[in-house]
């Protein structure tokens, strides 16, 4: 009876959680950065902000996209290094199964002792969003959460 439950809920209550993969590599000298989000949520939010209509998938017009796809990260995401904010350069983005990945990198950074995070992503959208994220340094890989209003976190190494 419970797990009919917890599958019901399931159902019907939706949940919202983004991915933030953070990871430094030595070897280029860059940081590395991936954003996950439900493709839904982002269209959403996106078209909220630009005030036009957009499909993810199948976009009518992709460098429209990548540029609000751009815009909206950075102004939700910032990271520090040390304690200088990094210069976040848009990838691009793909879609996988239901979401939508946006990469960034950074270049120049030859090392990291401390990450400091303001993460906000989707947090308007909804009341109940659920950032995690996931930060790679010197092959430690350190986690957590973010609930909603909550945005900031730092990691050291």
């Amino acid at each position: 009876m419970l797990q009919l439950f917890i599958l019901w809920f399931g159902l019907f209550h939706p949940f919202y959680v983004s991915v933030t993969e953070i990871n430094h590599n030595p070897k280029t000298h860059t940081v590395e950065v991936s954003c996950r989000m439900f493709y839904d949520d982002l269209e959403r939010v996106l078209e909220k902000d630009n005030k036009v209509p957009l499909n993810i998938v199948k976009p009518a017009d992709k460098a429209q996209l990548n540029r609000f796809i751009n815009e909206y990260v950075k102004k939700h995401l910032s990271i520090k290094a040390d304690g200088k904010l990094l210069n976040l350069s848009y990838v691009g983005y793909e879609i996988q199964e239901d979401g939508a990945w946006a990469y960034f990198e950074v270049k120049g950074i030859p090392s990291v002792k401390k990450i400091d995070i303001h993460d906000d992503l989707l947090n308007a959208q909804h009341a109940e969003q659920i950032n995690m994220l996931h930060v790679t340094v010197g092959g430690q890989r350190k986690s957590t959460k973010l609930d909603a209003p909550d945005a900031d976190t730092s990691f050291s190494f």
